[in-house]
């Protein structure tokens, strides 16, 4: 393409057109012009955010600092964000957070531990005393800052010197300072959580002795008893809502099928619970005895005694009988019996805890819609109109009844339960919906879902539009011109070779029939003839088409005055 030719057709055209449409075209290059630019730059400023993560946020003013002048120095391209939030390009992020890091930024998460690496020569006790608080306190302070609900924590510790007299021992305190997350806070159980850490990382410490203070100076967990109760009561009022709308939930579903959907039913549920706590254990003793344990113990003897020899001690005795001795001769024959038998008293012990809450009585309204049938008319043909038709009584007792099995409703108890007819003016030929709201929901949910791809096909059909209505007919008219101006350097007047041999031939046939009228011979000259045959078609031509002759005459003018001279 030569675009040094587009160019000067483009200003031939340009000057030629009226103010006016200078003006309007002017406006649409420069409105397609913005957008174009606009989009570009929409989309990338969109590509450049998303490129972007947080590399350290909620920093301290001191730290965002350093972590600032770390970026710039190595060159690394960054956005300083609201309460101190350090973005970085994604591909680095992890990089110089580990660069950051080391060299120990940020340094307000306090120091833990990592305080016994190194080992100082020369410290004394008393120095490794306050390291291990400092270490203790550190760790406790990442530790709490590590819960969800809280963005940074500090611990302070009082540990007082150990004393051989139990009677001189002070227990050690501790003191823990809090700053909330926005828009969070902590439960009282959260708070006996923070205490109870606090008080199992350190020897002696009790929870009583641990003070937790809020960034706003206020104290925590003072009031526990009345936190708890606030708590119960929390706890037993959601409860209570979850049970009535459980057995709404059951009302509407089981009545639903039944009355036409469950816009036709309305239940309401009240349920009174007692929350009270009971505790009670009974003993019971069986009237009949039972045998615990039983002893039994045999003794029997029978036959006769061994023989004794008696004499005077002394030689006669040990070699033998004495005489005038004899020997007793005794039969023996003994027997013992004795039972030991124990008896238990049977007892029963049961221990009954009452659960968490129990109905004391229960009360349920429940509104049904009637039936809806169109209209007659005198015909007997259906009319738009609705008539509402109530229930009957035998439909409100079958209702009545099926609600009361479904949830459970015990008259012994004093429980209650009303279901009553009354008309929703509401037939079931629904209204129809206004343009309006239709338009809403349709948009909501078809047009939503897809609005980033709807935003580039708009910007297609618009550009479509313009190529269609500006920047085509722009061209075509281009074209156009560019034709008439080859059309009038072209001479009107040219002859093909098709016509020049039909015009040698017809003047030559009109040569001799001239020839033949006037009589001359071979003496007429050929040139003049031709020069006023040429002549007259010239004349008749100038008569026929005066605006092509004139065109022709300015073009041979403009031919000569630029020193070329056409040849016809």
């Amino acid at each position: 393409m030569d675009f040094k030719v587009l160019f000067s057709q483009l200003v031939v055209l340009y000057d030629k057109l009226s103010k006016q449409q200078k003006i309007i075209i002017a406006a649409a290059i420069i409105g397609i012009v913005g957008f174009l630019i606009f989009l570009v730059v929409f989309t990338s400023t969109k590509v450049e955010n998303s490129s972007y993560e947080v590399l350290f946020d909620t920093l301290s003013a001191e730290d965002a600092a350093k972590v600032v002048a770390q970026l710039e120095k190595d060159n690394i391209p960054y956005k300083l964000e609201a309460d101190n939030i350090i973005k970085v390009p994604k591909d680095v992020v992890y990089k110089e957070r580990i660069n950051i890091a080391s060299l120990g930024i940020p340094k307000d998460g306090g120091v833990g531990f990592e305080l016994f690496d190194k080992q100082e020569f020369g410290a004394t006790s008393f120095d490794q005393k306050i390291k291990h608080l400092r270490a203790l306190e550190g760790e406790l302070s990442r530790t709490i800052s590590g819960l969800s609900p809280i963005e940074r924590a500090t611990v302070s510790l009082a540990l007082p010197k150990e004393s051989l007299f139990v009677s001189k021992q002070v227990a050690p305190t501790a003191s823990v300072m809090v700053e909330m997350v926005a828009n969070r806070s902590l439960s009282s159980k959260q708070i006996r959580g923070i205490k109870n850490l606090v008080a199992s990382a350190v020897p002696l410490l009790t929870t009583a002795n641990v003070m937790l203070v809020s960034s706003n100076g206020d104290t925590l967990g003072d009031d526990d008893e009345g936190v708890r109760m606030s708590e119960l009561s929390i706890a037993q009022q959601r409860y209570k809502l979850k049970e009535e709308k459980k057995r709404q939930n059951k009302i509407i579903s089981v009545i639903s099928p039944f009355v036409g959907g469950p816009d036709k039913v309305v239940a309401q549920v009240s349920i009174e619970f007692d929350f009270s706590v009971k505790n009670s254990t009974s003993e019971s003793y069986d009237p009949d005895n039972v045998v615990r344990s039983e002893q039994m113990s045999e003794e029997k003897r029978t036959g006769t005694t061994p023989e004794q020899v008696g004499g005077v001690p002394g030689t006669v005795s040990n070699i033998g009988p004495v005489k005038g001795l004899s020997s007793n001769k005794v039969t023996q024959k003994y027997e013992k019996n004795t039972g030991t038998t124990n008896y238990e008293v049977g007892k029963t012990v049961s221990t009954t805890k009452s659960q968490f809450a129990r109905i004391k009585r229960m009360t349920a309204a429940v509104i049904v819609d009637g039936k809806y049938k169109k209209k007659l008319d005198k015909s007997g043909s259906d009319t738009p109109n609705v008539e509402y038709m109530p229930l009957t009584k035998a439909d409100l007792n079958a209702l009545t009844s099926l609600v009361s099995k479904s949830i459970g409703i015990d008259k012994g108890r004093g429980d209650q339960i009303s279901v009553e007819n009354l008309q929703f003016y509401r037939s079931k030929i629904e209204a129809p919906v206004d343009s309006v709201t239709q338009s809403k929901v349709f948009i909501a949910t078809y047009l939503t879902p897809f609005s980033e791809v709807f935003k580039y096909i708009f910007v297609l059909i618009l550009l479509f539009i313009l190529y269609k209505k500006v920047i085509a007919p722009f061209a075509g008219k281009m074209l156009e011109v560019s034709k008439e101006e080859d059309d009038l350097k072209a001479p009107i007047l040219s002859i093909d070779d098709d016509e020049e041999e039909d015009l040698v031939e017809k003047v030559q046939q009109m040569r001799k029939k001239v020839e033949d009228q006037l009589g001359v011979g071979e003496n007429f000259n050929e040139d003049e003839l031709k020069y006023e045959v040429v002549l007259d078609k010239v004349r008749n031509m100038a008569e026929d088409a005066p605006e092509d002759i004139a065109s022709l005459l300015q073009a041979l003018l403009s031919e000569e005055a630029e020193g070329s001279i056409p040849k016809i």
